[in-house]
């Protein structure tokens, strides 16, 4: 009796090329422990060498302690170098914020402008003055306000609001005008009396100046005197005294 072949075929037997392709990876990456019989294999990589795709993130890698990298050296000096570094950034900031003076001075009269009415002696006075600013930083003046005095009674007052900027370091001259208006009676004679040459009148100015800089606000305060002639109109500039 004759048998298929089929039937006589045996099973098919195990892939040669899977065999080969093993060999090939235990060359290049022995098994873990395998030169030491008594060691076991790495669960991780299971004696491969390699880490499975996608586990990068999931896997802790274990150094021993005297490994280099867990011993910087120099660290002494980077931590100094970093202390008088900030503390040298420190003083600089201080240095330059710090707030400083802004002065007021009064230089001198430019003019005075008299007119005559019945009852009165109107003048307008102008007056230079040089405001001084010391500080790193610019500042805004918000106003200027002044009061004219004569015999300690108020005979004027003129507030400025738009005055400008004053840079840093740098000092700025600037004119003020301000109205007077003399009706006691005998300032009156006195100022309109033709037989005095010169009609010497004491003036008090009291100024006020606010200013900003740095994100806060300061008032500044000067009481001056200078003298006048009430007389006749003067264009001659004199300084203050």
């Amino acid at each position: 009796m004759v048998t298929s072949a089929l039937n006589n075929k045996s099973p098919a037997g195990p892939d040669p090329t899977e065999g080969t392709e093993n060999v090939k990876t235990l060359k290049h990456f022995p098994p873990y422990g395998a030169m030491n019989s008594s060691a076991e294999t790495c669960p991780t990589c299971r004696g491969t060498g390699r880490i499975p795709r996608g586990h990068e993130d999931q896997l802790v890698a274990v150094i021993p302690c005297n490994d280099v990298r867990l011993k910087p050296r120099r660290t002494t000096m980077y931590v100094c170098f970093s202390m008088v570094l900030c503390l040298l950034l420190c003083c600089l900031i201080l240095f330059f914020l710090f707030p400083r003076s802004v002065t007021l001075t009064p230089v001198s009269v430019l003019s005075v402008m008299v007119y005559f009415s019945p009852g009165s002696v109107d003048m307008r006075v102008t007056n230079l003055i040089n405001i001084s600013n010391q500080n790193f930083v610019p500042v805004q003046i918000i106003e200027l306000n002044v009061q004219g005095l004569v015999l300690r009674a108020i005979v004027g007052t003129t507030k400025i609001t738009n005055m400008t900027t004053i840079p840093s370091c740098s000092q700025k001259s600037d004119t003020i005008q301000i109205d007077l208006s003399i009706t006691d009676k005998g300032l009156n004679e006195y100022c309109k009396s033709r037989s005095i040459k010169i009609h010497t009148l004491f003036l008090e100015l009291q100024m006020t100046m606010n200013i900003s800089f740095l994100s806060h606000t300061e008032q500044l305060s000067l009481d001056t005197f200078e003298y006048i002639d009430c007389g006749a109109n003067s264009t001659i500039p004199h300084p203050v005294r």
